[in-house]
């Protein structure tokens, strides 16, 4: 089949590999690996993040004009060449599918969304328009493929719900944590890492909300584990980088000494073998949908303390393969993470667990198998 794929958010092909298009681009590899077709079909970015009515109303007109040239590109094309279906990744009140359904209904094929969510507290606000223009787009979806179970129960009812765990190329991480002590040595000489002690990563942009709130909360924790030995690898970077470094230059008038390293923003392929050299992943994960470096820390082998957020759960099995606390609760996440310092055992058991977890049911074959089945349904299905 042909897939035109539309992420109005953002394309996927943005050089910034925010989690959200890091997991456009896996989809559109699960596509491929499923041997379909992928074409993008608009780099329109419909996402309004102030409320501005008016915004909204500029960026429908335009939005349902693209649809009418979308709609008049496909129909000169030979009936061979034409979609197959239609998906559109991550459409929400602030980023609604001006274009996808009325392509889909033109062209009479199936239209499909992909981790679609609905806040029925912004009818009547600041985004009305996009909320009820993503109401409307699902209603007329084949299926709605949902890879934060926390997305489903305010989705409409009647939609053909699909749940898809998220998922990643899990090999490079295999193969990193099957390296484990040449990154580790690569690593400490690199950061001025001690391998003698445990090491701390954490992994996320820097901006203000959700990102700075889980950087401060992951300093706050670490001032108060002077008891115990770590040091802490930060990899990330963006415009409130100043910001996150004064909540954790505090950590050093703490008593817990310089512990703290910064490594920056780096190139996707460097970030599994970062993974796989250290022993805990920690992240608060403040109002996260899940965590695409919750799963990543998995796949390379080590365990995960996480808040428990939204669909955090749904990757992380709390126990086995990481610690999870309640929302929030900084004490609970202080003494997760305290835990698994001073266990070196207990690290490593849910490493391995982590790694089995992931490959069986978290790896992109899997996920190719799963959207594949989808696909052929929505085709088939009235």
């Amino acid at each position: 089949m042909l897939i035109a794929f539309y992420a109005p958010m953002k394309p996927p092909d943005h050089p910034v590999p925010s989690g959200d298009r890091r997991m456009a681009r896996l989809l559109i590899q699960a596509l491929e690996r499923a041997g379909h077709r992928v074409e993008l079909a608009s780099r329109f970015c419909s996402r309004d993040p102030q409320g501005d009515p008016e915004r909204q109303s500029r960026l429908s007109r335009i939005g349902q004009g693209l649809a009418r040239r979308a709609l008049r590109r496909y129909r000169a094309r030979p009936s061979a060449q034409r979609p197959d279906a239609w998906l559109t990744y991550h459409l929400y009140y602030k980023a609604p599918d001006w274009i996808g359904p009325r392509v889909a209904e033109g062209l009479s094929i199936p239209y499909l969304a992909a981790e679609a969510s609905v806040a029925p507290k912004r009818a009547g606000g600041p985004w009305d328009l996009g909320h009820r223009a993503t109401l409307a787009a699902l209603e007329t979806s084949s299926a709605v493929i949902t890879l934060n179970p926390d997305d489903e129960p305010c989705l409409p009812e009647g939609c053909k719900i699909h749940r898809l765990r998220p998922f990643l190329e899990a090999a490079p991480y295999r193969a990193a944590a099957a390296e484990r002590p040449r990154h580790r040595a690569a690593l400490a000489h690199r950061y001025a890492m001690d391998q003698a002690v445990p090491w701390i990563l954490a992994v996320g942009m820097m901006r203000a909300g959700d990102k700075t709130a889980s950087y401060r909360l992951l300093a706050e924790t670490a001032a108060e584990l002077q008891d115990v030995a770590w040091q802490l690898l930060i990899v990330g970077d963006g415009p409130s980088r100043r910001e996150v470094m004064d909540c954790f230059a505090a950590v050093s008038s703490s008593g817990a000494g310089d512990r703290v390293r910064f490594a920056g923003q780096v190139d996707a392929s460097e970030l599994s073998p970062i993974l796989a050299a250290s022993d805990v992943y920690a992240w608060p994960a403040v109002r996260e949908a899940y965590g695409m470096a919750l799963l990543e820390a998995q796949a390379a082998g080590i365990p995960v303390v996480a808040g428990n957020y939204g669909g955090v759960a749904s990757i992380v099995e709390d126990g086995q393969t990481g610690l999870l606390a309640a929302p929030g609760d900084r004490t609970a996440f202080r003494d997760a993470l305290r835990g698994l310092l001073r266990d070196a055992v207990r690290r490593e058991q849910m490493g391995h667990a982590a790694l089995a977890k992931v490959a069986a049911l978290h790896d992109l074959d899997r996920a190719a198998d799963e959207f594949d089945r989808i696909l052929r349904a929505a085709r088939t299905e009235p």
